[in-house]
Order: C-alpha cells, then sequence, then structure tokens
C-alpha cells in the first residue's frame, strides 16, 4: 500500500463494527441533507417575499385574499415538516435493526408454512420405503447383484 494513498486497510474492522460505521454515516447524511432543506427553505422563502413585496411580481395574484407567496411558503413548509417527521421520528424506530427484526419474522413465517405444507404432503402421499439390496453373491459389485440374469 502506498504511503500517500487515501485507501486504508478495513480488513481489521469486524462486520459489527463496519455496520454501526455505515449506519452513522447513513445518519449523518440524513441530517445533513435536513440541514441543507432548511437553508434552502429559509433562502427561498426570503427570494419568494422579496419578489412579492419589494419587487411586486404576481403583486395581484392571490388566492383566497392571500398573496401566493404565502401558500408557496406553507406547502414549502408542509414538505420541510415531513422531511423533519422522516429524518427524526422515522429513522430512530425504522431502522436496521428493525429491518432485520421484520426480516427474520417473514423468513420464521415462510419456514413454518413449508414445514407444514411438506407434513400435509407427506401424510396425504407418503414416499415408498426404499428396499435395501441384498446381497447375493458377497464377492460381486452391488451393482452387478441386483440386475437379473
Amino acid at each position: 500500500m502506498s504511503l500517500f494513498s487515501k485507501k486504508t486497510n478495513t480488513s481489521s474492522i469486524d462486520p459489527e463494527q463496519r455496520e454501526l460505521i455505515e449506519n452513522a454515516q447513513a445518519r449523518i447524511k440524513q441530517k445533513k441533507k435536513l440541514y441543507r432543506h432548511f437553508v434552502l427553505f429559509l433562502a427561498g422563502a426570503i427570494v419568494l417575499i422579496v419578489l412579492n413585496l419589494a419587487l411586486g411580481i404576481g403583486k395581484e395574484f392571490k388566492i383566497l385574499n392571500i398573496d401566493w407567496f404565502v401558500w408557496a411558503i406553507l406547502l414549502w413548509s408542509f414538505f420541510f415538516l415531513v422531511h423533519i417527521i422522516n429524518v427524526v421520528f422515522m429513522s430512530s424506530f425504522m431502522n436496521k435493526e428493525w429491518e432485520k427484526e421484520q426480516l427474520d419474522k417473514l423468513v420464521t413465517k415462510q419456514k413454518l408454512k413449508i414445514a407444514e405444507l411438506d407434513e400435509a404432503i407427506q401424510q396425504k402421499m407418503p414416499l415408498p420405503e426404499k428396499k435395501k439390496p441384498s446381497l447375493k453373491d458377497p464377492n460381486l459389485p452391488l451393482t452387478d447383484q441386483n440386475t437379473p440374469l
């Protein structure tokens, strides 16, 4: 490995630690996107207010006697609130551990169903018992003894 290489040797990290690191990195990315959305929301709201009030763009356009920029900011606020709920609340209890539990439940349920079906098949149509070959002459190979003469 080169002295100036950016790659590090991650083979010494056990799988559990690697998973914790990956989960932490994913969580950091979620929060980073949320903060960016917040900054963009604030800047966008200010731009919409300036466009309407200071520059007079769309001054005559009103919905239910309320300026259009108020509706735009309210709609954007709703989407930002959904983003907050997704990052703060949903990610905390619907994380990787929850996914693993759900996967384990479904796999167990499928295995039980397969076992039930297998048992039902065995009861309805049992497999015939295999006959053990009898040795006629111990000196001959087993395949030669079961062929008719």
